[in-house]
């Protein structure tokens, strides 16, 4: 079975956790995908759900199948968000934003009752940063001052840059992807520092958010993975 297929069993199995009435996050990348698609199905057939999509790329694909949307001016929470990532570690701590959405991701997720993420195997690490790089959106203003801090604290970022022009996310911002070639020691440390450099906007650790991890495996199974209690 195709990757592919492994995301869209992951995907189709996490929408068992939307109900009628619900206020749901709908996330960014291949893998939310499958279940915005699958979601716009159960709409045409009655569901009565409310979206708030991640990014544009998303609130595009929504209205294209369907799904009622609402702003965050419209909701004080979100009942369930089915998402993707990057990475997913034992404790179910997570890299995300390879897609850009980091920061509409988190301030969604930040609002969610339960997080659902939803991936293929190859997205379990052993520690988080030894898969994908950490992106971390920054003002473009203040890019290369960030670039230059992280870099004194012996970390090697990249401005990411896509089709030959700089990554600008939806929110005009740009990315810095952060390599670690033996993976993050420290992520709550890490966060903390991040978060307390001028001009960063956001970082892609979302730690201590997440609810369920739903792994579409190769042969077609599909198994959840709990939060350590």
């Amino acid at each position: 079975m195709s990757q592919d297929a492994a995301k869209r069993n992951a995907a189709e199995h996490a929408c068992r956790y939307v109900e009628d009435g619900m206020t749901v996050g709908l996330g960014t990348g291949s893998t939310a995908d499958f279940m915005v698609r699958h979601l716009g199905e159960r709409v045409a057939k009655g569901l009565r759900i409310r979206g708030v999509p991640t990014s544009h790329r998303t609130e595009e694909l929504a209205r294209k199948v369907g799904i009622p949307l609402a702003t965050l001016d419209e909701v004080d929470h979100v009942d369930v968000t089915i998402d993707g990532a990057d990475e997913v570690d034992p404790d179910l701590d997570l890299v995300k934003g390879l897609g850009g959405a980091l920061l509409r991701e988190k301030v969604v997720a930040s609002i969610t009752r339960r997080q659902v993420i939803v991936v293929d195997p190859s997205k379990l690490v052993p520690r988080l940063g030894t898969r994908s790089p950490l992106p971390v959106e920054v003002l473009p203003f203040g890019a290369t001052v960030v670039a230059r801090r992280l870099r004194e604290r012996g970390l090697d970022p990249r401005l990411r840059v896509k089709d030959g022009r700089t990554f600008v996310t939806d929110n005009g911002n740009h990315v810095l992807d952060v390599h670690f070639p033996h993976g993050i020691a420290d992520a709550r440390t890490l966060e903390r520092e991040l978060n307390n450099t001028p001009g960063v906007v956001e970082n892609g650790l979302f730690l201590g958010m997440t609810w369920k991890v739903v792994v579409g495996e190769a042969d077609g199974y599909v198994r959840e993975v709990d939060r350590r209690a």
